[in-house]
């Protein structure tokens, strides 16, 4: 877990921020309050959402949500916070931390990674109680055991290749493009997911912060001077789509390896 320098872009966001960790932390079965995403890295605006994770036992989220419910509803700092941009909200989940592989199959993959990046890399822990937090980051940290990566790692080449890339030219000759456009750009989070599994880092998302990922947290460059190019597709309704799937199908052959 690095060092993040998290900061809050309104007073409104901090307020809320206090509010709630004093509201958890007053409970003894809290094991984690951990602010997450925007806000813990340093790259909230005002419109951006508070985001935060609270911990609990599995046998205690029910009855802590309860309470979570009625204290958020009577909350003036909740209420401040929805005020402090226009699109800024409250985004918090009770749970147990436990994070569990999914399966990548033909219809999409789960957010395994994604959800352990931004747990216990990318979060700022607030409060805790107890190692139970530090238990479940070491299960993950610094990265997933071999056979599991070596399964995902498999199972994310073959949905960008086989699973999307290759339709790609089929749609484009019957003119379904829009249809195309989907495929690709479901194979291009395909491919953002492969490529963190290959170098073993977790990834913060695959719709944003691309450029920060592939170039700081990678420290591939090269890489993402290629990456925006794929998206210049003029004129649309042509064949430039399964172009673009060819140079998408070359990266990942290049970069999606073991």
């Amino acid at each position: 877990m690095g060092a993040l320098t998290h900061s809050y872009p309104t007073a409104a966001h901090e307020r809320a921020a206090s509010a709630i960790t004093e509201f958890f932390t007053s409970r003894e079965e809290t094991d984690a309050v951990l602010l997450v995403n925007s806000c813990a890295r340093g790259k909230a605006t005002p419109d951006s959402c508070l985001d935060m994770q609270v911990f609990v036992p599995t046998e205690s989220v029910a009855d802590v949500e309860r309470e979570w419910q009625r204290f958020s509803a009577a909350s003036e700092e909740v209420r401040g916070l929805l005020r402090a941009g226009r699109f800024s909200e409250l985004h918090l989940d009770v749970w147990d931390g436990v994070v569990a592989p999914g399966v990548i199959e033909a219809e999409g993959f789960d957010y395994l990674e994604v959800s352990v990046g931004n747990l216990f890399v990318y979060s700022v822990p607030l409060y805790t109680s107890g190692d139970r937090f530090e238990r479940l980051a070491a299960g993950w940290l610094p990265f997933y055991d071999d056979a599991l990566r070596h399964e995902r790692l498999a199972a994310a080449r073959w949905f960008v290749l086989e699973n999307n890339l290759a339709r790609i030219p089929w749609f484009v000759r019957r003119d379904l493009h829009f249809q195309a456009l989907d495929r690709f750009y479901r194979a291009f989070q395909g491919f953002l997911l492969g490529l963190h599994v290959s170098r073993r880092t977790y990834p913060l998302a695959y719709n944003k912060w691309i450029r920060e990922q592939v170039v700081e947290n990678l420290g591939l460059p090269e890489l993402y001077g290629r990456l925006p190019h794929l998206f210049e597709l003029v004129p649309f309704e042509s064949r430039v789509l399964e172009k673009k799937a060819g140079e998408l199908e070359e990266l990942a052959r290049v970069y999606l390896v073991d």
